[in-house]
């Protein structure tokens, strides 16, 4: 009986050694595959926070402010341990790593390369352009709302009466090329290509038209947080020809990022290509 036991007691012997062998390569495999599978969580979270941000707003859950200075913030951390992580480990374990994973991680750092610029770019803006929602081509007189004031006072934005005046000189020093449109068509001619212009606008939503008044006004909601902006223009006789001011203003917020004048920018550039510019300053008195 003795004899027979003894292969017994080696086969026992030898379980152990062999399950040692098999396991042991397994646990140190076993911190590459977390990687593609954390980096892709902390993306998938980011991009919802991301696009949850606008939806509450759209929802009336939370007040803009939550959405752009809260959500937004937190979404492009997460979408940065995104990208850290997927670095590190695509550095670390490339030789290791199954192309499954490695597509994964690739996939996880395009999504959080992709969710930090978006908050980023928005931070730069913030923290480089003046803090000013209301853009005039005459900041020192600019045109006059009337049409939309009434939607404005529902949505409880701010006040246009309440320009500061030094919200002319912040924007004369951010927006120096944000300037009056002078050309030689008359009035009438020069009004009828500024209604033409912003009736073809992309999402311009025309308010108001006065002709005999050279007033236009007209709206622009945002894609993304469904923000609106009012924008209004005045064609008026000069010396002459004629000249064409805009203004843009924001409901919400006290920074607009440069949307604004951007909007002016775009505008009075397609205007001027159609109706000529003969000044970008009012003539001289000895013309």
């Amino acid at each position: 009986m003795a004899l027979t036991s003894l292969p017994d007691i080696e086969v026992s012997r030898s379980v152990p050694t062999s399950l040692t062998l098999s396991v042991a390569p397994g646990v140190r495999m076993a911190s590459p595959s977390v990687g593609p599978t954390a980096a892709l969580a902390l993306a998938g979270a980011a991009l919802c926070l991301l696009m949850l941000a606008p939806l509450g707003c759209r929802l009336e859950w939370w007040q803009y402010g939550f959405g752009l200075y809260r959500l937004m913030p937190a979404s492009a951390l997460l979408a940065t341990g995104a990208v850290m992580l997927s670095v590190a480990t695509l550095a670390r374990g490339w030789s290791r790593l199954r192309r499954r994973s490695r597509a994964g991680l690739l996939v996880a750092l395009g999504i959080g390369a992709a969710l930090v610029y978006v908050p980023a770019q928005y931070a730069l803006r913030r923290s480089i352009l003046p803090r000013i929602h209301d853009i005039a081509t005459d900041p020192d007189n600019p045109p006059k709302f009337s049409a939309v004031l009434a939607a404005r006072s529902n949505q409880h934005a701010s006040s246009l009466d309440e320009r500061r005046p030094e919200v002319a000189q912040l924007q004369k020093a951010a927006y120096p090329d944000v300037v009056p449109l002078y050309s030689t068509l008359s009035r009438q001619k020069a009004f009828d290509e500024a209604l033409k212009l912003a009736k073809s606008m992309p999402g311009w939503s025309i308010v108001a038209v006065d002709g005999k008044a050279g007033h236009i006004e007209a709206s622009e909601q945002s894609r993304w947080f469904r923000f609106i902006d009012d924008i209004v223009i005045r064609v008026v006789g000069a010396e002459v020809g004629s000249r064409i001011d805009m203004r843009s203003t924001s409901r919400q917020g006290t920074s607009d990022y440069g949307v604004n004048a951007a909007r002016i920018r775009a505008y009075m550039g397609e205007l001027s290509a159609r109706i000529g510019r003969s000044a970008a300053t009012p003539p001289s008195a000895g013309s």
